[in-house]
């Protein structure tokens, strides 16, 4: 066995269609597109959600809302969520990029604490905002919030 005859093994390659190379070859004239219509045309593509004439869904659904451009979108944390992190790693002064290390956030993310939970241990807080609820909870422990 040489280069010279490799061959792929028996009944592997099967030999391309070739269309529209005269009525000789069987498959000229309509080269299997069939008679007419857009996708008989060379270079015809349907449109992504062209259905056949019908009057697509998009504009069949009616449209519903509107999307608040200006809407500040928080990632919350809420006080057990915050318990946890204390107990973990011990620290009682957190902040933004402290929260970001730890995993609670991205950098471009803003941070909101929220009241669901209990808390036990004093924490010096420094996010983008707190709700009422949250901000009593961490003062009556004698911890404070600060607003970045």
């Amino acid at each position: 066995m040489e280069l010279g005859n490799l061959r792929p093994a028996r009944g592997s390659v099967k030999t391309r269609k070739r269309v529209g190379r005269g009525p000789g070859s069987g498959l000229g004239g309509t080269s299997t597109r069939g008679h007419k219509g857009d996708k008989s045309r060379s270079g015809a593509r349907l449109k992504r959600n062209f259905e056949g004439g019908q009057t697509p869904m998009q504009r069949r659904l009616p449209k519903r809302g509107f999307k608040n451009i200006n809407r500040v979108e928080f990632v919350t944390l809420n006080l057990d969520r915050l318990q946890q992190l204390v107990d973990r790693t011990g620290q009682t002064t957190l902040d933004v990029p402290t929260l970001v290390a730890l995993g609670v956030a991205r950098q471009q993310d803003k941070i909101k604490v929220l009241g669901r939970g209990t808390l036990s241990a004093t924490v010096n807080l420094s996010v983008h905002a707190a709700s009422q609820t949250a901000k009593q909870a961490i003062e009556a422990l004698g911890g404070t919030v600060q607003l970045v």
